[in-house]
Formats: structure tokens, C-alpha cells, sequence
């Protein structure tokens, strides 16, 4: 049965490929998935499976009882897109101005469909019950984990896995660690507020972008002096954004960015260093400052056991593959919640298209396609493995 699953998805691989060129043409950002939420119940609805909408928000679950007994597990891809405007020049570029799937969500949603198709048709020699969580909103805290775990819906659930198809890792490779894989991901808002005035009189003003570019640099010696060497952390600042004439000083300026650590201790560290040194910054010129930071998602903490199966199982998903156990990544996840929850794992599935692809989150990324059965025959082989352990 296992085997016939195996070859359902290859057989499938066209369907799957279109499935994803489809939602790559039609992109909606987090929270604002409603159409492609649809078409995935609409998906789902054509093929009889049934499915639950709105969960959580725009979460679609369906579940497939299988014909045996055995475990409940969850297999979760997420399915909204970013606020990019796409630069490539292929045949299913988006269609929609300033969105576009420039992390492979898209692919995770065309993985994880054709997935479902096998199971169901095999569903009478099924041990278990899966449950196929399509997740809203990754990308923007608070995200769609939260609130679909929030509903109840999976607290019956067993154990959850989920993969990201990654460019990072090369084509034919599964990329997972045991214990802390990606990182706990925030974010953060400092606004200087200074007195601007004309750009010939800079002693009449408190310049805000003057302490705001001050301050930019001292950010940096949070993690290189003020973190233990031991430990990890990033700090990273995306966006500054003051002025609006040649002439003019501004009095204000903001910035925005991004903190990613693995250890709430040094998560706080970060966050009490980082506000004395916005005081110290504005203290000489007696400006003022708004300093707000937001706690997004924890690390992704694999489980020992579980990330075991897919290091030890992946190559019986498909003989071409091999799984590797890499360091921790600094990018982050909400997949994160559904393991606070539950046992499970989660794990990069090697989509690298060549030695000079663009990354996540780039207006020309794009991945390897064949890389799309490699992610859902993993699924199906984690859960396999969980069925069959013990």
C-alpha cells in the first residue's frame, strides 16, 4: 500500500506542478487568504474529502480516516504569500500587483493536496487517521499556528510534521536537527523623535536621523558584546525610514527590524539592552523615543524521537534522497506552537534549482518543482514511521 502511495504521487507530478503554478499566479498575503483558502476546499470538496473551513481564520483542515486502526497524526503545509513584487520572467508569474510566493508556500499546498488525493484513495488499507492542516498566515506574527491550535481541533492529535521546501539545502536532500532547528522570531519599532529644522541650521535641531544611524550601528554590538559568545542571536535592522527633502533635517525617524534567538534569557537580555541603548542614543540631543518590541514566534524544537524518523526514514520515502542532521537556522516558524503542543518534527526539503538561485523573501526566488514528490512522499514516510514505531 505504501509503495502504491509512493507511485499515486509521481504519477500525480503534472497535477502537482499545476496546482502550484496556479497559486503562484494568484498570491494572497497573510490574513488576506480567502480565495485561495477555496480553492483548497473547493480541491478538496471535488475530490470528496471532507473538510473544515475557516479554522482559525482562513485554516482548512480535512480528514481521512483510514480503514485500520492506529495513530492520529497531523501533516501541516501553509499557504499565504508575501507582500513582494515578483521579478521573474516565467509563465506563472504572479498576476497580483505587490504579492507574490517567494518562500514556497505554494508548493507546500500543492505537496500536501496530492498527498491527500493518495491517502484517500488508498484509505480502506490506512492505519490511523491523518489530518492534512492547510495553515493561514505563516508569515506575520501572530501567524495561523496559534488560532487553529486554539480552536481544539487538533487536541486529539498525536504527533504533527510538517517540511519547508528550501532553497538553502540542495535538491535531493532532507535537512532536519534534533532539539533547536529554527529560531524564535521578533520584531521590533523605535521612533526618534527629535526637532527637525532647515538643513543649513543644523545646531537649531534635534536630528533624528543623525541619532536614528547612531543608533544603527550601536545595535549591532548587542550580540558581539553583550551576549554570551556561547549562545546565538541576531539583530538585525530591515528599514529606516526619515526625511523627505534635501533640505530639511527631519524630526523624525523609524526603524524597524528583526530579533531571532534560541534562549528566552537572551531574548530579554536583548530586549533591556537594546532600550538602554535608545535612551543613550537620544539622552545627548534631548530627544524623545517610542521603543516597542514585539514577541513573535518561539524556536522550532524538534523532538528527538520524531525528527529521528525523518532522519532515518527519509531515504525509504525515495531512494535519491538523503537526510542529513545540520546546526540550527536563524530563520523562523510558527510551526513552532504545534510543537509545544504535540510531538513531532519538522524538516527542509532540498529544492535548490542551481549554484546561483535567490533566496527566500527575494523578488526573483523560485525553486526546484521536483523537489514537490520529494516533499510529499517524506510526509508520507514520517507518517508511516509514526505508525509503525513501537
Amino acid at each position: 500500500m505504501w509503495e502504491e502511495i509512493k507511485k499515486a504521487i509521481d504519477a500525480s507530478y503534472d497535477d502537482m506542478v499545476q496546482i502550484r503554478r496556479h497559486l503562484h499566479q494568484y498570491p494572497e498575503i497573510s490574513f488576506h487568504e480567502e480565495k485561495t483558502a477555496a480553492f483548497i476546499a473547493d480541491t478538496y470538496e471535488k475530490w470528496g474529502i471532507p473538510c473544515q473551513t475557516k479554522v482559525g481564520g482562513n485554516g482548512v483542515i480535512a480528514t481521512i480516516k483510514g480503514g485500520k486502526p492506529g495513530k492520529k497524526v497531523a501533516l501541516r503545509a501553509d499557504f499565504d504569500a508575501l507582500p513582494i513584487q515578483e521579478e521573474n520572467d516565467v509563465p506563472y508569474k504572479s498576476k497580483v500587483d505587490g504579492s507574490m510566493h517567494a518562500c514556497g508556500h505554494d508548493g507546500h499546498t500543492a505537496a500536501l493536496l496530492t498527498l491527500a488525493k493518495a491517502f484517500y484513495d488508498h484509505k480502506e488499507e490506512l492505519p490511523g487517521t491523518v489530518v492534512l492542516v492547510h495553515q493561514h498566515a505563516e508569515e506575520y506574527a501572530p501567524g495561523g499556528a496559534k488560532p487553529i491550535i486554539e480552536t481544539g481541533i487538533l487536541s486529539d492529535v498525536d504527533a504533527v510534521f510538517g517540511t519547508h521546501l528550501w532553497v538553502d539545502t540542495p535538491y535531493g536532500t532532507i535537512h532536519t536537527s534534533k532539539g533547536n532547528f529554527m529560531a524564535g522570531a521578533d520584531r521590533f519599532e523605535i521612533t526618534i523623535k527629535g526637532k527637525g529644522g532647515h538643513g543649513a541650521l543644523p545646531h537649531q535641531t534635534k536630528d533624528a536621523l543623525v541619532i536614528g544611524s547612531q543608533l544603527v550601528t550601536s545595535l549591532q554590538q548587542i550580540v558581539s558584546r553583550r551576549v554570551d559568545p556561547l549562545e546565538t542571536a541576531v539583530v538585525t535592522v530591515g528599514q529606516f525610514e526619515s526625511g523627505f527633502a534635501f533640505n530639511i533635517i527631519p524630526d523624525t525617524a523609524k526603524l524597524t527590524g528583526t530579533v531571532r534567538t534560541f534562549n528566552s534569557d537572551v531574548q530579554e537580555l536583548i530586549i533591556r539592552e537594546m532600550e538602554k541603548m535608545v535612551q543613550s542614543a537620544c539622552l545627548p540631543y534631548e530627544a524623545d523615543y517610542e521603543f516597542d518590541y514585539f514577541k513573535g514566534y518561539p524556536p522550532v524544537v524538534n523532538h528527538e524521537q520524531e525528527a529521528d524518523l525523518i532522519l532515518n526514514h527519509a531515504s525509504e520515502a525515495d531512494p535519491e534522497l538523503i537526510a542529513e542532521e545540520i546546526p540550527p537556522v536563524m530563520a523562523g516558524e510558527d510551526f513552532a506552537y504545534y510543537l509545544l503542543e504535540k510531538p513531532g518534527a519538522f524538516f527542509f526539503t532540498g529544492a535548490r534549482i542551481d549554484d546561483h538561485y535567490y533566496p527566500h523573501h527575494h523578488p526573483k526566488f523560485d525553486f526546484d518543482e521536483r523537489a514537490l514528490p520529494h516533499a510529499a512522499k517524506t510526509l508520507l514516510q514520517a507518517y508511516r514511521s509514526y505508525q509503525e514505531k513501537n
